[in-house]
């Protein structure tokens, strides 16, 4: 009997273990799941936010926010989608205003299904990067004051190993990066980064990483520049003479600017003082003529060096920017989103008003991109062709640097029986343009953006015919 009752002790000391175990395992990624969000509709699939601490021996925490494909979760890929600035945010672009599931679109705090969600083929991640931006934090101050390109792909690297601990059924996913704007630096060097660290990996750390797809993205500072003063001049945003001047007293290339040049930089800033320069065509929210406050950044140097680079209006409104900032100050928000936990002294801003050191930037990441392209991985860019602020002129000439073989000429692609817009084919990277796009293009393109995206995913060349 005292053997029995001491292997019935045993058997239940055991249970409890194995139970204990196994809670354990699940507590990370259960206790980051999203229910009761406020204004959410009802939908099919699980969604998760949360922290993830960055290195065990820093302060940094990164916040994420990560949605489930909305059927086949096992089979399809896994995506990270990074917004640019330096300093804006994935969750309150990328998420909440182009791609995710759930758009912010109206004052009333209400969330609409996005009926071209690119989670219907992929299961789609977004991080808040780096600290300082939205709920992302560091609870040492000088880290604020060390960011840069190279610590954002450190940490974003960090992150992610982080974050496949905490969801491991998705490490042997097919990983791929996609972003706009300055994810024109972040996810190339992101990818770098993987690609070098995948060579001498452990098994645990090893990321199953295919390619990235980068959109209207700063690449290149000169012919970005070159190609910004081209597109507003073909454009009819500037005249002949300012066009002229700024041809005559300005030279991207070696980035010595005269007091002539700035000023002729500050006269083209101006033409688009009335307009929307990440989209010329659509109208801009009422609140821009109130808050000039700098949203969607793009840093390129002969622009910054004047500091005319904090007198670009913000990105494409009317007016979910405000709307986006409305709903994630909210407590009842923060709280089913498993946010801002540490309560920061700051309001949350869909780009860091806290974030005001850049420490490096370099001129070109073509570099990086002619190594990446030597590593096999897949390589799109995209560029809507209504954004002025990185406009397609800059995107041609900027890919043109590279020198690459074209294996399929320029030709249209269609969506639903119409020119969607237009694409070539380099060895080892594949540009297309969107047509009627802005800088944000799942926001302008929804359905156009989806099939990009679906194609690109699949390696499939876009439909080269109405039918």
């Amino acid at each position: 009997m005292a053997f029995d009752r001491a292997f019935i002790r045993f058997v239940i000391f055991s249970l409890a273990v194995s139970s204990l175990r196994q809670v354990r395992s699940q507590e990370p990624k259960d206790s980051d799941r999203v229910s009761g969000l406020p204004g959410q509709p009802p939908v099919n699939f699980q969604h998760y936010a949360g922290y993830v601490k960055i290195r065990q021996e820093d302060e940094k925490a990164l916040f994420y926010w990560f949605f489930e494909a909305e059927s086949g979760v096992s089979e399809k890929p896994l995506v990270l989608w990074l917004n640019g600035g330096p300093g804006c945010s994935s969750v309150a672009y990328g998420a909440a205003q182009e791609l995710g599931p759930f758009l912010i679109r109206n004052n009333r705090s209400e969330l609409v299904l996005n009926n071209f969600s690119w989670n219907k083929v992929a299961n789609l991640l977004f991080v808040e990067s780096p600290v300082g931006v939205g709920f992302s934090y560091t609870n040492k101050s000088e880290d604020i004051e060390q960011l840069g390109d190279k610590v954002t792909a450190d940490d974003a690297h960090a992150f992610l190993l982080s974050w496949f601990k905490k969801f491991p059924t998705f490490k042997s996913h097919d990983f791929y990066i996609a972003g706009e704007s300055y994810a024109g630096h972040y996810v190339p060097q992101l990818a770098e980064l993987i690609v070098d660290q995948n060579k001498i990996a452990s098994k645990d750390a090893y990321i199953n990483f295919k390619g990235f797809m980068i959109g209207n993205a700063a690449l290149n500072d000169a012919t970005d520049e070159i190609g910004m003063i081209e597109y507003a001049w073909s454009h009819a945003v500037i005249s002949d003479q300012l066009y002229k001047s700024i041809n005559k007293e300005c030279d991207f290339k070696t980035d010595r600017q005269t007091n002539l040049c700035s000023l002729a930089l500050k006269k083209f800033l101006d033409a688009y003082s009335d307009i929307d320069i990440y989209s010329i065509y659509t109208p801009v929210c009422p609140s821009d003529f109130e808050n000039s406050s700098p949203k969607l950044l793009v840093a390129s140097r002969s622009f910054s060096q004047h500091d005319l680079r904090h007198k670009l209006p913000s990105g494409y409104d009317p007016c979910t920017e405000d709307y986006a900032e409305k709903y994630f100050n909210r407590e009842d928000v923060q709280m089913a989103l498993h946010a801002n936990v540490t309560k920061l002294s700051y309001p949350y801003t869909p780009c860091s008003n806290v974030i005001r050191k850049w420490n490096d930037s370099p001129d070109s990441v073509l570099p990086v991109l002619k190594k990446l392209i030597a590593a096999g991985l897949r390589i799109w860019v995209y560029s809507g062709d209504t954004d002025g602020r990185v406009p397609v002129t800059s995107t041609r000439y900027t890919i043109n640097e590279l020198g690459l073989t074209i294996k399929g000429g320029w030709r249209a692609w269609f969506q639903r029986q119409q020119v969607a817009g237009w694409v070539v084919e380099y060895e080892g990277l594949t540009l297309v343009t969107v047509r009627g796009a802005g800088h944000q293009v799942p926001v302008f393109t929804p359905q156009q953006s989806l099939s990009l995206f679906s194609h690109f995913l699949a390696g499939k060349t876009l439909p080269a015919a109405r039918f």
